[in-house]
């Protein structure tokens, strides 16, 4: 799945963490999350980096794909608040969030 901001492409590479499994495995296990590829998690509206080794940036998405909150960047062993209105988070590289100014109320586009 790829993502858009503004009809800019800036992730080439979404996954798609919507089942129990894989939502519960997230980005644990991995060494580093490259800069135009993002794991996205539905439903969700906290995230935690606990067991992690890398920091990570956070959007909050709520169900319109309006980003509704922004962490730029979450390091290891911490965790995110939750955020009410968010029906799913975008897991990103926090270098793409320093590249592109995403803010609160921009949308996000995702398509296949």
């Amino acid at each position: 799945m790829r993502c858009y901001w503004k009809t800019q492409e800036i992730l080439k590479g979404v996954e798609h963490a919507n089942t129990f499994t894989s939502r519960l495995r997230g980005l644990l296990g991995r060494s580093e999350l490259p800069v135009h590829t993002g794991l996205l998690i539905t439903p969700c509206s906290s995230v935690h980096t606990l067991g992690m080794s890398f920091a990570i940036g956070v959007l909050f998405l709520d169900a319109q794909d309006q980003v509704c909150h922004v962490m730029p960047e979450l390091r290891p062993g911490r965790l995110s608040p939750w955020v009410f209105r968010a029906r799913q988070v975008l897991e990103v590289n926090p270098q793409l969030l320093q590249s592109y100014p995403i803010a609160v109320g921009d949308r996000l586009v995702f398509h296949a």
